[in-house]
């Protein structure tokens, strides 16, 4: 079994401030698939959530009998669920990982991961959804934060030391072009 944590960094004015994330694990092949819309919710499939428990154990298959593939260790980490199988939802992380979690772990709240494919890279966190804007911070891949609002090129992406507007396809957690209210 395998812990799963990263650690971002937010760049503030020269202050590095850790941000634990999500990072890569081993997982098992899903067994299950979904089509458009959930067969047990009647949401779409694939959609994004958020892992809702500090402690949430991913299965290799969708019952209690299948083996414990890895753990998250942080609330709050972005998932997509790519499948539903009774009350099991078939999830995938920001490293591509898979696996199944029971469906009371996860929670509708929108949250998303600062660029994580890139590197080094850091991210401008605008006052305003656009370029021109003052830039508020530099957020370092992996940085977590909240989804509030997206119109489908800026996100509203905000967690307790920043406050502002994202590219939206520097965010993973979000789709592309995705109106998120």
């Amino acid at each position: 079994m395998k812990l799963r944590n990263i650690l971002g960094v937010l760049t503030l004015g020269g202050l590095l401030v850790g941000v634990p994330g999500g990072a890569r694990a081993q997982e098992a092949a899903p067994e299950e698939a979904s089509g458009p819309v959930g067969r047990t919710s009647g949401l779409p499939v694939p959609r994004f959530v958020s892992i809702k428990a500090d402690k949430v154990n991913v299965r290799s298959g969708p019952t209690r009998d299948h083996a414990v593939a890895w753990v998250f260790t942080r609330a709050g980490l972005p998932v997509e669920i790519t499948a539903e199988f009774e009350n099991w939802r078939r999830i995938r992380d920001a490293d591509g990982a898979e696996g199944w979690v029971y469906h009371s772990m996860l929670s509708g709240r929108r949250t998303a991961l600062v660029s994580p494919w890139k590197g080094g890279e850091p991210t401008a966190l605008y006052a305003e959804p656009n370029r021109s804007a003052s830039m508020r911070a530099r957020l370092e891949p992996g940085v977590l934060g909240k989804v509030e609002h997206c119109d489908g090129r800026w996100c509203h992406f905000f967690e307790s030391g920043f406050d502002g507007f994202v590219e939206q396809e520097r965010l993973w957690g979000v789709y592309p072009g995705e109106k998120v209210e």
